[in-house]
């Protein structure tokens, strides 16, 4: 039995809509969705969380509700960045206490929790409180990444530090589609000699390979694979739900989906996907092999473009792509995902604009390599310390206990506001001051839908080691 997670509701539209789908334009469909035969629906957590707050005027914790309303036989689940939760930084025990039982009172039931650092000790908070208020599936999650320290011994090693938190499965999650067929049977075959737990493997299309992997992991004895509605599949987003089946099923291969269901699906986001056409960047339908030169996540390469337009220094291109590595290699070859591709993009950036390596350090470079973020995968040399930190010493502690309690502090500042103060109301402002705040104040619109995407701005050449690539650049 091959289960299928499917993420049409929350990766499939943040990765080629800008997470802009509204609650009103998911809920018609959820119903015919739920007869389907999927093992679990992703339909919170990543960006859902902030978009729905910032942009659509939208209470997150609402959609999680009228989800749970119309979804009665497949699992709810949701992605966790540990203890950044669904935010952009270390947040305290209290607060991801406070998350975890308001998020299974509205229903979740599988907590996928990962950590960009795999630092397991970023992820002893959220497993310990879901296991506390009675979560019905944790998910350990292993960023996938390649790099010299990333081996599958050491991949190996994470699963068992997650094994032994007792999480109920293990998820394989490559962001930047860099998982090849190849590394996908190996590493999910070395997983299941070594650990007695379910295999579930995340593969972003990013580099066209996706499919393929997911395919020998299958074969390798991955019992859990990711994908999406082929109306917001491929591109940037995962292999398509139908075909997925429909091969599997040929194969041999029991997935328990309904397929003339998902065709019915099918049409409802293919509608969709008209309506929201002008979320829908015409180069993130499209794999982008450059990732495999690279190993740049899409998003990570926009910005780094875009520091060099602002700069009038987009000639500085193939020294950044230089860098980029060096300083991958520097900092402890952190993965590439969100926060640690954009601290190592603008450090790379900086480093070549200002024509001396780490001159200018940003706060979230240093913040790194002082420890804030968790342990990196490999340790930082002492010279690169020295020269980032002057003077002062990396923390050895989990960052988050250097945190002190928090949610009592906000409920205050939001009561004598003359807010009402309830928990779900709290932890918006907890995790988000700022916009949380406004929203919490009525003074959040919805955003208006934008007009159908412009065409590809342009494209040009560059030469990196003597040999010639083709960089698209997005209009901006």
């Amino acid at each position: 039995m091959v289960k299928i997670v499917d993420l049409t509701l929350r990766d499939g539209h943040q990765s080629l809509l800008a997470t802009r789908m509204r609650t009103r334009d998911m809920l018609p469909i959820l119903e015919k969705f739920d007869s389907a035969g999927i093992y679990s629906f992703e339909v919170w957590g990543g960006a859902t969380f902030d978009v729905c707050h910032r942009f659509l005027n939208e209470n997150p914790w609402e959609r999680l509700r009228e989800i749970r309303k119309r979804v009665k036989n497949t699992l709810l689940q949701m992605l966790l960045r540990g203890q950044n939760l669904v935010g952009y930084r270390n947040y305290p025990d209290d607060i991801v206490e406070k998350f975890i039982k308001k998020t299974i009172e509205n229903g979740l039931d599988v907590f996928r929790i990962f950590d960009a650092l795999n630092d397991t000790r970023n992820l002893l908070a959220p497993i310990k409180f879901a296991k506390k208020y009675g979560a019905y599936h944790i998910q350990g999650t292993i960023c996938y990444t390649v790099s010299p320290v990333h081996t599958v011994e050491k991949y190996v090693e994470i699963a068992k530090q997650l094994a032994e938190l007792e999480v109920d499965s293990i998820c394989i999650k490559d962001m930047a589609g860099l998982l090849s067929p190849k590394m996908a049977s190996e590493l999910v075959s070395a997983l299941k000699k070594e650990i007695g737990l379910p295999i579930n493997v995340h593969s972003h299309y990013t580099s066209g390979m996706a499919s393929m992997s997911l395919l020998k992991a299958v074969e390798a004895g991955a019992e859990i694979i990711d994908t999406c509605m082929s109306p917001l599949a491929c591109g940037t987003s995962h292999p398509p739900t139908e075909s997925m089946v429909f091969a599997l099923e040929e194969l041999g291969y029991k997935t328990g989906v309904r397929l003339d269901v998902l065709l019915e699906v099918r049409e409802y986001f293919m509608k969709l996907r008209e309506k929201y056409a002008g979320y829908l960047d015409p180069l993130s339908t499209i794999p982008d092999t450059n990732v495999l030169v690279y190993q740049i996540p899409g998003g990570m390469f926009s910005n780094m473009i875009a520091q060099l337009k602002e700069q009038n220094a987009l000639e500085k291109l193939p020294e950044v792509l230089k860098e980029v590595p060096r300083v991958r290699e520097d900092l402890g070859y952190p993965p590439l995902v969100t926060p640690t591709s954009q601290i190592v993009g603008v450090q790379a950036v900086l480093n070549v604009l200002m024509g001396e390596r780490y001159k200018v350090v940003t706060k979230e470079t240093k913040d790194l390599v002082k420890g804030m973020y968790g342990r990196t995968p490999a340790p930082i040399k002492p010279e690169i310390i020295r020269k980032i930190l002057g003077e002062e010493k990396p923390i050895d502690c989990r960052p988050a206990d250097l945190l002190e309690p928090e949610f009592e502090k906000r409920k205050k500042e939001l009561e004598e506001r003359g807010i009402k103060a309830a928990d779900e109301s709290v932890l918006i402002y907890a995790l988000f001051p700022q916009t949380g705040l406004q929203f919490l104040m009525g003074q959040t619109k919805e955003e208006p839908f934008p007009p159908a995407a412009q065409k590809v701005s342009g494209s040009f050449e560059v030469i990196v080691d003597g040999v010639k690539y083709s960089v698209i650049v997005k209009p901006s």
